[in-house]
């Protein structure tokens, strides 16, 4: 039975339909890196146990490529799991066509994760749930910027592509790392991911993340301190140090 808008679901959806090519290890096979191994077990399948670890998740619905040959082995026997073949051209296509797809209530919780962040702590998706269902309003993890920030030169030597110089010094104050589960209403997420889609065709912009097409949409996502271990591989070196506390 459907549930009700007074009595909304909260689903996951982890979209999973890229090819992770700057994680990619050179001189072996190009796996795609959700499906790399990590402590034994694909890394997607690290990112959607994550998300089952809390009970309120309902259930988690893996967005992959149309011909993705892996995805069921990877993910056999998980509890409230479900894939689907609607990977998109970028992430918020994907994102979109998991929206559609799922048919939920406009004011049913999504969670957006990463598959490439195996490491969300049960605590800090807890955090994110708790803040975010008190206050009725959509927010993300995140991490303070701890270093120095630096802005490079708009151009490059061009006799040397890695010899990048500094621009300026940026003031960290106030600034944050995103990192995900983002959380928002189903409703308000879809409609701000189809307006930013069409900006971003007529503008030639990308959408890195949900949370920029909810602002772009006119909201103010919470923040919510996200943890050091819920960190993003993104380069072959990150597979050995994430693999080491999993």
């Amino acid at each position: 039975m459907r549930q009700t808008p007074t009595n909304p679901k909260i689903i996951a959806l982890v979209p999973a339909a890229g090819i992770g090519a700057r994680a990619a290890i050179p001189g072996e096979s190009p796996i795609p890196k959700q499906y790399q191994l990590l402590a034994g077990q694909p890394m997607l399948r690290h990112a959607v146990s994550a998300l089952l670890a809390d009970a309120r998740v309902d259930e988690v619905r893996v967005v992959v490529a149309a011909h993705d040959d892996r995805v069921t082995q990877a993910l056999a026997g998980l509890p409230r799991t479900v894939w689907r073949p609607h990977g998109g051209e970028t992430r918020a296509h994907t994102v979109l066509n998991a929206l559609e797809d799922a048919r939920l209530s406009p004011d049913d919780w999504v969670l957006v994760h990463d598959a490439a962040r195996p490491g969300l702590p049960r605590e800090a998706l807890a955090r994110l749930l708790d803040v975010c269902l008190a206050a009725n309003e959509g927010g993300l993890l995140a991490m303070p910027v701890a270093d120095t920030m630096k802005r490079q030169t708009s151009l490059a030597d061009p006799s040397n592509a890695d010899r990048v110089r500094i621009q300026q010094t940026v003031d960290r104050n106030g600034l944050w790392l995103a990192q995900t589960p983002q959380m928002f209403r189903a409703g308000q997420l879809s409609a701000a991911l189809k307006a930013a889609l069409t900006k971003a065709v007529e503008q030639g912009l990308g959408i890195t993340d949900e949370a920029a097409a909810m602002e772009a949409a006119g909201f103010t996502p919470l923040l919510v301190h996200g943890s050091g271990r819920n960190v993003k591989v993104t380069w072959p070196e990150d597979f050995a140090w994430v693999a080491s506390w999993l």
